[in-house]
């Protein structure tokens, strides 16, 4: 009896460690600033694998039933769909699994690294400022933005300033829209 009891108290233990993540955080680096950059970036990079995985479940359920879908998406998707694991035809489904950790690992970094940028730039700028308004989100959103674009394989100087365009405008429409919703 006394096991099950040292038992159910571990387990509610950790259930109320993983309850109370949101009151002191995933990590504890010494600093607020690494803290949240670190905890953005875990999030995020989740985020990023179950979006990077779903769709390629997605795109191989659409390829399995026969099904050509392309003339209904946008161009980009439709674009990712033809190059999504290139390569791949007649290949073992072991360097089709290895192919797909690999592109999904790239991007759960690139969602990890815009979150982390992004979240690191709106904290260092509200301490540095004073204040957290919507310049300091624009600013943020621009810089993430073109980082972001560095990641592109091929990026042109076009693509780097419209992605610090798209970043600013995403990052402060966010900002603004957050007290009325």
């Amino acid at each position: 009896m006394n096991l099950n009891t040292s038992s159910n108290l571990e387990t509610r233990s950790l259930l109320d460690e993983l309850c109370s993540f949101d009151k002191k955080g995933l990590f504890d680096l010494g600093h607020p600033l690494l803290n949240r950059i670190a905890e953005s970036f875990v999030k995020a990079a989740g985020i990023g694998a179950v979006q990077a995985v779903s769709r390629e479940a997605y795109f191989t359920a659409i390829e399995g039933a026969g099904v050509d879908n392309s003339g209904g998406l946008p161009p980009e998707i439709s674009a990712t769909k033809k190059n999504r694991l290139p390569g791949l035809r007649g290949e073992t489904s072991c360097k089709s699994l290895e192919a797909m950790v690999k592109k999904t690992g790239k991007e759960s970094l690139q969602w990890g690294v815009a979150a982390g940028i992004y979240s690191g730039l709106t904290y260092g700028l509200k301490e540095a400022r004073g204040a957290h308004d919507w310049k300091n989100s624009a600013v943020a959103g621009a810089i993430t933005g073109a980082t972001l674009a560095l990641t592109l394989e091929n990026s042109t100087h076009e693509q780097i300033v419209q992605c610090a365009i798209t970043g600013a405008a995403i990052s402060t429409a966010a900002n603004l829209l957050t007290g009325i919703f």
